[in-house]
């Protein structure tokens, strides 16, 4: 699966928050990943190319919502995650929601 399409890049092209103010609570989520066997969610709030990678901010869930926490996650590492029966990580397609669905979900 192609996690990055051109849509996707043109949002991250013009979406920037200034690091020194909270990211609104209406904020995109610009795209979601996923792992589709088990745990593994990475949500990108905002992104950035640097050479020829992309590094995104967004929070990441990587199994225990206790630990969900935001960050920097970088492209080439998810495309370089292998799970069984030959998969990857994977973008979902169908969804949407803001940093405040977000913040209700692990209750930040």
């Amino acid at each position: 699966m192609k996690l990055l399409t051109k849509e996707i890049i043109n949002k991250l092209e013009t979406t920037k928050y200034d690091r020194e103010e909270l990211i609104p609570d209406d904020a995109p989520i610009i795209v979601k990943f996923f792992n589709p066997m088990g745990a593994g969610t990475w949500y990108a709030l905002e992104g950035e190319k640097v050479k020829d990678d992309w590094v995104f901010f967004g929070f990441a869930d990587l199994g225990n919502p206790d630990f969900a926490e935001y960050g920097e996650f970088v492209l080439s590492e998810l495309e370089g995650i292998e799970l069984p029966l030959g998969l990857g990580i994977e973008r979902d397609k169908y969804f949407s929601g803001t940093h405040k669905d977000l913040k209700e979900k692990y209750n930040l």
